[in-house]
């Protein structure tokens, strides 16, 4: 049997947990979320046999800096909130402007990359995929890259299997595409193979150096930047513009912005959604020839 685990947690520990959040993965943890710290790592704690969430964590003190313990760790403190076709306009300004633009403009390489950033178990990617498939079957010939990326790697493992339970496929999911794009397995609604095919899901730390990643047409960085201090924002705002094409479009959540934070990216209105795109390289992409 499982011993309880001891939910307290001390003024030391939390300093401790926040610096190591910030170390590892640039998560910034104020005083007053001690509660989000204890609802995380208690699992962990007693999963692990210890009888007190303070032991816990005194086993990562004595383990080395990157050690399993630790990565679950910080792992278990980001949030993994997400949802089918979340807030819907987006996807909006994707089906009715951005990809006819893309779509356009890269007849000749007939290419369309698209990176679902901080993609959690997956919906974003997979809504996209969907979108695609049902608005765009002409991209059926084309060389279409969805890449979705997170820091947990179970969030990634259960995006690649592409199973949800009833709760998840309820919220945000159009029951037709429900029909069309899922099979009924023992676990729930698994995603069929031909979407699953469309969508590349890889573990990526985004405050680590970014590497192999292709030139994107569109970035999905939505609601990730909320967690992170404004120089760490800065510093993945300006990672995006060194991967992202002349005319490419980043999406943010709406309670993010790139004002104040960098003065390259430029903001414009979409329907109901915000753009961002880099001015600079917006500029050059006019000056090249046709």
């Amino acid at each position: 049997m499982v011993a309880p685990v001891c939910m307290s947690l001390s003024k030391e520990q939390f300093q401790y947990i926040s610096e190591l959040a910030m170390e590892q993965a640039a998560i910034v943890l104020n005083p007053g979320k001690e509660y989000l710290v204890v609802s995380r790592l208690s699992p962990l704690a007693r999963s692990s046999g210890h009888e007190s969430l303070g032991s816990y964590i005194e086993q990562m003190r004595r383990e080395a800096e990157y050690s399993e313990t630790k990565k679950l760790a910080v792992e278990a403190l980001t949030t993994n909130e997400t949802l089918f076709f979340r807030d819907l306009h987006p996807f909006e300004a994707l089906e009715k402007k951005l990809l006819p633009e893309i779509m356009a403009r890269r007849a000749s390489e007939r290419r369309i990359d698209i990176w679902s950033g901080a993609s959690s178990t997956g919906q974003e990617a997979y809504s996209i995929a969907m979108m695609l498939r049902e608005k765009f079957p002409e991209l059926g010939s084309w060389n279409v890259n969805i890449l979705g990326t997170d820091l947990s790697g179970k969030a990634i493992e259960k995006a690649r299997a592409g199973i949800y339970s009833q709760l998840e496929v309820n919220r945000g999911l159009p029951m037709p595409f429900l029909v069309k794009y899922f099979d009924k397995v023992a676990e729930g609604w698994q995603i069929k193979p031909e979407l699953r095919k469309m969508v590349t899901f890889r573990q990526m730390n985004l405050v680590d150096r970014w590497e192999g990643l292709p030139v994107f047409d569109v970035v999905m960085m939505r609601n990730v930047l909320i967690y992170f201090d404004v120089p760490t924002r800065k510093r993945i705002l300006d990672s995006i513009q060194r991967t992202i094409h002349p005319e490419g479009v980043l999406f943010l959540g709406a309670s993010e912005t790139t004002l104040n934070v960098v003065d390259n990216w430029g903001v414009e209105n979409c329907g109901r959604t915000l753009l961002y795109r880099v001015k600079a390289r917006m500029a050059e992409a006019r000056t090249l020839p046709n």
